[in-house]
């Protein structure tokens, strides 16, 4: 029989008496007692009004965190930027299409990487967001 930790990482920041801080900040979000002994998964989601090509992403980012919840971990949903490149065309604000790729990607490691996550499920669109997640 094997003894596999599925939490090498989600275990580091809810594990132990020191760590009574953290879960209880999770607990202000949600958590209960049984969401401490599953693997933490983060959907990073760029949802966002902006644009038709992400404005649903938020519904297959819910879609996402039932189908983890189903199967026996626990869903962390945070959202990230995104540029809009059929808005700014021909406007300043094509100098931030590019960068935004680097903007998104150090986002969403800024947000995964401090939580511990067992793993993360990026949820995007269009050639700006796609590369970073």
């Amino acid at each position: 029989m094997s003894n596999t930790n599925t939490r090498p990482h989600s275990s580091i920041v809810v594990d132990g008496n020191d760590r009574a801080p953290a879960r209880s900040m999770l607990r202000a979000v949600g958590f209960d007692d049984a969401d401490f002994h599953k693997p933490q998964i983060a959907v990073a989601s760029s949802t966002s009004d902006m644009t038709p090509c992400n404005v649903h992403l938020g519904e297959l980012a819910d879609y996402a965190r039932k189908g983890i919840d189903a199967n026996g971990g626990k869903s962390i949903r945070f959202d990230t930027i995104t540029v809009t490149d059929g808005i700014s065309m021909g406007t300043k604000g094509m100098r931030y299409s590019l960068v935004s790729r680097d903007v998104i990607a150090d986002s969403i490691e800024t947000a995964v990487q401090p939580k511990a996550s067992t793993g993360w499920l990026p949820s995007a669109a269009v050639t700006r967001t796609c590369p970073a997640a």
